[in-house]
C-alpha cells in the first residue's frame, strides 16, 4: 500500500494562499501576490489580523514567513494559530484537518516489485533535488550576492540595528531585508536604501557602484539634537527653548504612538516644545522613529513611540 500524505510545510503554503485570498476580500483593490505585497499592505494586514483575532504579529514575521516563495522551516504554532483564525478556523490543527479532508490521501495497491522500483525512483529524484538545492543555495547564491557593512559616517561605529532598517528597491517597491551584525546581504545589482530616524536616508545603486562594500549613514543633526533633549536632564531651559525655535518648523506636526493600541497623541510646535523644556519621566521613555525635514533642514514632522 503506497500512501502520499501532505506535509505540514505544504499545508502552510496553502495557509499562505488562504491569508492572501482573505486579504484580497478585505482590500479588493489589491491584485497581486506575496512578492508584490508592499510595506503598506503589510501594515494593513497587521491591523486586519489585530481586528479579526485580537492578536498581534510583527512586520519581521511577515517578511520572514509569508513573503518568501519558499519556506524551509515551519513557523511557531502560536503564529500559525493566529493566521488560521484570520482565515476563519479556530486553530492550525483545525486548518490542517479541514484541508486534509479536501485533499484525501492517495492510496493505490501495488505489487512489491513495483513498490521497490517506485521507491528507488523517488529516492533518486530526492537526491537530485537536494544536490540541486545545495548547489543553488551555497554556490550560485554566494556568487550573485554581496555583503555590505552599515556604519555611522563620522564615528565609524556600527549602526543601531534596533532603529535602522534596510530595503531593496524594485519598481519603486521597498522590501525590507534583515540586518545582522550591522551587515546586509543583497544581490550584486540591487538598489538599496537604508533608513534611521536619526540619520539621513542613504540610497545606493550597486549596479552603478559595484565596488560598494560599506554604506555610511550621515547624521540628521537636528534629529540627533532632538533625541538628546528627550533623553537628557534639563540644564538651561532658556537655551533649549532658543534651540528648539531654530530646529523645529513653525508648522511641525508631532505624533506620539501610545502603547497597547490606545491610539496616538498630536502636538503642535508650542505644545511639544513645552514638553521638552520641562521634561518628565514619560518623555525620557519616548523614542524617535520617524523625522522629516524641509529644504532648510528644519524638522516638519516627528513620530515617537513609548518604549
Amino acid at each position: 500500500m503506497l500512501s502520499i500524505i501532505m506535509t505540514d510545510i505544504a499545508v502552510f503554503y496553502e495557509l499562505k494562499k488562504s491569508v492572501l485570498e482573505r486579504y484580497k476580500k478585505r482590500y479588493p483593490y489589491f491584485d497581486g501576490n506575496w512578492k508584490t505585497f508592499s510595506a503598506q499592505d503589510i501594515l494593513n494586514l497587521i491591523d486586519d489580523v489585530q481586528e479579526e483575532t485580537k492578536n498581534s504579529v510583527s512586520e519581521k514575521w511577515i517578511y520572514t514567513h509569508l513573503k518568501p516563495e519558499t519556506n524551509e522551516k515551519l513557523p511557531r504554532k502560536d503564529l500559525l494559530n493566529i493566521f488560521s483564525q484570520y482565515v476563519g478556523k479556530s486553530s492550525w490543527d483545525e486548518y490542517k484537518y479541514e484541508f486534509g479532508k479536501q485533499k484525501p490521501e492517495f492510496k493505490k495497491r501495488v505489487s512489491k516489485p513495483k513498490f521497490k522500483n517506485n521507491m528507488y525512483w523517488f529516492l533518486g529524484l530526492l537526491l537530485v533535488f537536494i544536490l540541486g538545492f545545495v548547489f543553488w543555495k551555497f554556490v550560485l547564491q554566494s556568487v550573485n550576492t554581496k555583503t555590505i557593512q552599515l556604519k555611522e559616517q563620522y564615528t565609524n561605529e556600527h549602526v543601531n540595528e534596533k532603529t535602522t532598517k534596510a530595503f531593496v528597491i524594485e519598481d519603486s517597491l521597498e522590501t525590507e531585508i534583515p540586518i545582522e551584525n550591522s551587515k546586509i546581504k543583497v544581490k550584486e545589482n540591487s538598489k538599496i536604501i537604508v533608513k534611521n530616524p536619526l540619520f539621513k536616508d542613504k540610497k545606493v545603486d550597486l549596479e552603478k557602484n559595484p565596488k560598494t562594500n560599506t554604506v555610511l549613514l550621515e547624521p540628521n543633526d537636528y534629529a540627533s539634537i532632538l533625541q538628546g533633549f528627550i533623553k537628557s536632564d534639563i540644564k538651561d531651559w532658556q537655551t533649549r527653548k532658543i534651540q528648539l525655535q531654530k530646529i523645529l518648523h513653525d508648522n511641525v506636526e508631532v505624533i506620539v504612538m501610545l502603547k497597547n493600541n490606545l491610539g496616538a497623541e498630536y502636538f503642535n510646535k508650542e505644545e511639544f516644545s513645552q514638553k521638552l523644556i520641562i521634561p518628565t519621566a514619560s518623555l525620557k521613555k519616548m523614542q524617535i522613529v520617524e523625522v522629516k525635514n524641509d529644504a532648510t533642514n528644519q524638522i516638519t514632522f516627528i513620530r515617537l513611540i513609548q518604549e
